[in-house]
């Protein structure tokens, strides 16, 4: 029985929508619409980070296109404030809304390789676990997460980098066309040629200017790579992190390869190096072979594996219902005293779930212009990572603070950048600007354009029309 529902408007007030109303909803919407009085109503609300817990007062879980339409239009009929989910697995947890609407798109799951063409279209609701067991089908691939459980929407629309960055650029650069819901609730193919402005924001610029229901990838002949881990006792750490920093500079661009700092499952403290090399397997053993042989390793799991196989190394490591709360930034240089501080904060962690980990890009995703895409940090070199994890509520100040204590401590070092998709829910405006870098102004006179009365703002928001 549909009854009256309390939602939360643009205007940050409460208002009820009828019985009526929200039938009528249903009506036109081939998946379902859920309020709090519906069985699947929690399991549908709750997302990966656990510290998120917010409860919208109408979910529509949508089947299609159509239903996004359906969305969108009563959404912006309505002025109700909005999220919009795809995989749930962003660490801010803004896919979900406390009041408001809920458009999930996590049941839109449908993918159509074109071998021949080399190319995908994929729905928002895959994650790239899936996505890739069907382009693995014909041995391609495009660059996705590190980890396979993300969902190749959010990741996308934020820049997206993955085991493939340096040799085929980011997953917004293998983006051939989308097709998108505007907040006039129109629906629109987007292009380089078609819709270009609306195409080039929507390649970094997150969810700020529609919901896409269909993202068409570029593929890449990838099926076997060499790739694992080799792990070192922690004390290692020091010269682990200085050999690989200047090995990883000269390195092929085949090759991409992460360091972290990490606790093994039998409970040491550990270093792990993590690499990816998608070329020649023979050449691949060679440019790994200093890697490999550098010191003492504890564990030495590098070796030829499907792709999806690196895809999958680290999902156990980040599995749904643990609390987490991240820090992030780009690093103008990496030298010796920031290695010593990096390694120094990373071993006063409280948390065996937690680590923090050092990316290197570069390769095809540097040579691009800034304002190639939406995504401008083409030139940064260094990524840290500071991934707090735990599972008790009760320990939430003892690891929140340990993951800022730790970012404090290489801020030094830090470049005027940030990760989109890698920010917080306690990002702030400065750290949101940061991370749109040089495209902000082209960014917010956009969002003015396709968005002007800010729909869509539950993500890493750009104001309309603020340029200052």
């Amino acid at each position: 029985m549909t009854m009256n529902v309390e939602i939360m408007t643009l205007a940050n007030t409460k208002r009820t929508l009828d019985a009526a109303t929200v039938a009528d909803l249903r009506a036109r919407v081939r998946g379902s619409v859920l309020t709090a009085a519906d069985a699947g109503y929690d399991a549908a609300r709750r997302i990966w980070n656990a510290m998120i817990d917010k409860r919208p007062a109408l979910i529509v879980r949508c089947a299609g296109a159509a239903d996004v339409l359906e969305a969108v239009r009563f959404a912006a009929t309505q002025q109700v404030l909005v999220s919009v989910r795809g995989g749930g697995h962003n660490v801010a947890g803004t896919a979900v809304c406390d009041g408001g609407l809920m458009i999930d798109l996590s049941l839109m799951k449908g993918i159509q390789v074109d071998p021949v063409a080399r190319a995908a279209w994929a729905q928002p609701g895959l994650l790239w676990q899936e996505f890739d067991h069907e382009t693995q089908a014909f041995g391609l691939a495009t660059t996705g997460g590190v980890v396979g459980e993300t969902g190749i929407a959010g990741l996308t629309l934020g820049g997206g980098v993955g085991w493939l960055v340096r040799k085929y650029g980011l997953s917004c650069d293998n983006l051939l066309a989308v097709d998108v819901v505007t907040a006039d609730g129109q629906f629109q193919r987007a292009t380089p040629e078609e819709n270009g402005d609306l195409f080039w924001a929507l390649r970094g610029g997150g969810g700020n200017f529609g919901v896409v229901t269909a993202f068409r990838y570029r593929l890449h002949p990838v099926s076997t790579v060499l790739a694992g881990l080799v792990i070192h006792p922690r004390d290692a750490a020091r010269d682990m992190i200085r050999f690989h920093r200047d090995f990883i500079t000269t390195a092929p661009e085949e090759l991409t390869s992460y360091i972290g700092l990490i606790t093994a499952p039998d409970g040491q403290p550990v270093i792990a190096l993590a690499s990816c090399y998608c070329g020649d397997l023979g050449e691949g053993e060679r440019v790994l072979r200093p890697l490999r042989e550098f010191g003492s390793p504890l564990i030495d799991d590098v070796k030829p594996i499907p792709y999806a196989g690196i895809q999958g190394v680290f999902g156990p490591a980040f599995p749904w219902g643990n609390r987490n709360y991240w820090k992030s930034r780009f690093l103008r240089e990496l030298p010796d005293a920031a290695v010593d501080a990096v390694v120094e904060h990373a071993n006063r962690g409280k948390s065996p779930l937690s680590a923090v980990v050092l990316e290197y890009y570069g390769g095809a995703a540097s040579r691009l212009a800034a304002d190639t895409t939406a995504f401008p940090h083409r030139a940064a070199a260094y990524h840290i990572l500071i991934l707090g994890q735990w599972r008790d509520a009760a320990e939430d100040s003892v690891h929140v603070g340990w993951a800022r204590d730790c970012w404090e401590a290489v801020r030094p070092w830090s470049s005027a950048a940030a990760y989109m998709n890698m920010l917080g829910d306690d990002a702030g405006a400065q750290a949101v600007r940061d991370a749109y870098g040089v495209n902000y102004p082209r960014l917010a006179a956009l969002k003015a354009r396709f968005d002007p009365n800010n729909l869509f703002r539950l993500n890493q928001n750009i104001a309309p029309g603020e340029i200052q």
